[in-house]
This record gives C-alpha cells, structure tokens and sequence, in this order.
C-alpha cells in the first residue's frame, strides 16, 4: 500500500537528532558541541536545541566536564536487540505521560496495522481522562482525528479500501459520512497541519492528531480534551506537534 512522501517539520528534526547521536556515538570518550557542529553541518543554533531535547530524554549526557557528549542510557537500551521492546514500549509511555502532563490532556499513539487503525499506547489520568471508545476506533477512522491522521497517510486506493470495509456510519451530528467529501477534506489536508475532531466521533470531546510515520508504518500521536477544553484544543495541537519529535526518534531507533 504506498504512502503519501510529504515533507513532515518533526521528521526534519529526527533526521537531524540522528545524525548528532551517530556522531556521538562514534566518539566513545566523549565529543564537543563545536565539534558535533563540524562533523553534522548543523549550526550551533540548531544543534543546541537538539542536544538539549536529547539530553531531556536520556539520548545523551553531559560529561562532568560540561562540554563533551557522550551516549546515553535510553539509547543504549534501545539499542540493545534483546530488550528492544520493552525499553522502547517504557520510552514511549513516559514520553506519553509527560506529554498528558504537560499539555493538559489524555494522549495516544495509534498506528495503521494489517489495514486497522489500533491505539498502540496511551496515558490519561483523572484529570485528563481518555476517550470512551463506544464505537471501536477500527471502525469509525472517518470520523476520528486518530484515524484520519492515518488516512492521509495512505494513498487514495488505501483510503478507498479502508472505506470499502467499513461503513460511514452516522456516529454524531457532525460526522462526515459522504465518502467523496471525506476524500477530498483527506487529499486537502496540510501534512504540517494538525488533524482535530470536534465532536465527530463523540459528543462531549474533541481531539486532535499529527502524523509519527516511522519508515514504512504508519502512525499518529493524538490528544483528546472534554468539550468544555475545546477553546484550549488549537493550542493544545500545535503543543503535540511539537512534542512529537521525542517520539518519533524513538520510534526510528
């Protein structure tokens, strides 16, 4: 099933986060600022925001002498082939759950699998409470941000095949059930832009989601607010948007 290749501002930064974690793990003892600036071509501008992203998430560490770099705990548990998945399923739920913290809202990780849309990780708490799944996600991606996030990310014969296997059912008075116009909203849709639900797939909450397509598989990061948050949905988005960088170069590694 191809995909869409467009330009996504977080994959920019992980491309980029990959290439300061290979150069530092090219220098065991140790490398500098200047000297990751050289061997990437990034400016110090740019890089210094990486690094401290990588720092926050244990990609890297500082030596006690405060210029030079070395590889981290988190990527070295990462990079471990044995425990791979439990270390990147535990990476990715205190991502999620600093996420939900610091935005204020429940968060997901959903991605497109054997032609499903499956909620793969998620965090919420009483405070930011998840969405009540009362029509399964596999079945209403028309209607919910997570699953149109994934379906633009397919090309036009994968969302008509999606579609040809689930119905466009009528879950609010705001769900799109015309497929020509859910098409042509999903062809339209920016891929920098933020994909939000207000109140399509469930009465009382509004969502929001953005693209995490790591490689070949297709995914989404989303949030999800009660409707009396909706003034705070845009704000809360464009927050996920930029929270997803950490994610997606977890993902990748």
């Amino acid at each position: 099933m191809a995909l869409q290749h467009e330009a996504i501002t977080p994959h920019s930064s992980v491309q980029s986060a990959l290439r300061v974690l290979e150069t530092v793990a090219r220098h065991s003892t140790g490398v500098t600022a200047a000297r990751i600036s050289r061997d990437t071509g990034l400016p110090l501008s740019q890089l210094t925001p990486l690094l401290r992203m990588l720092s926050s998430e244990g990609y890297v560490e500082q030596l006690t002498d405060g210029e030079a770099y070395v590889t981290g705990e988190t990527l070295s548990r990462l990079g471990s082939t044995r425990h791979h998945a439990q270390a990147l399923h535990e990476k990715l739920q205190r991502t999620l759950d600093g996420l939900r913290d610091s935005i204020g809202a429940a968060v997901y990780i959903s991605r497109y699998v054997d032609g499903e849309v499956r909620v793969t990780e998620f965090a919420a708490g009483p405070r930011t409470p998840a969405v009540n799944e009362w029509v399964d996600f596999r079945s209403s991606a028309h209607a919910s941000a997570v699953g149109k996030s994934l379906l633009t990310q397919l090309d036009v014969n994968g969302r008509r095949d999606h579609l040809s296997r689930h119905k466009m059912a009528r879950l609010t008075s705001r769900t799109i059930t015309n497929e020509r116009v859910l098409l042509n909203r999903l062809a339209s849709q920016p891929a920098t832009v933020p994909i939000l639900d207000l109140q399509e797939y469930a009465v009382g909450t509004v969502c929001a989601a953005v693209p995490i397509t790591a490689g070949s598989a297709v995914g989404c990061l989303a949030l999800s607010l009660p409707v009396e948050h909706a003034h705070r949905l845009r704000e809360a988005a464009d927050t996920l948007n930029r929270g997803a960088a950490p994610v997606l170069l977890s993902l990748a590694i």
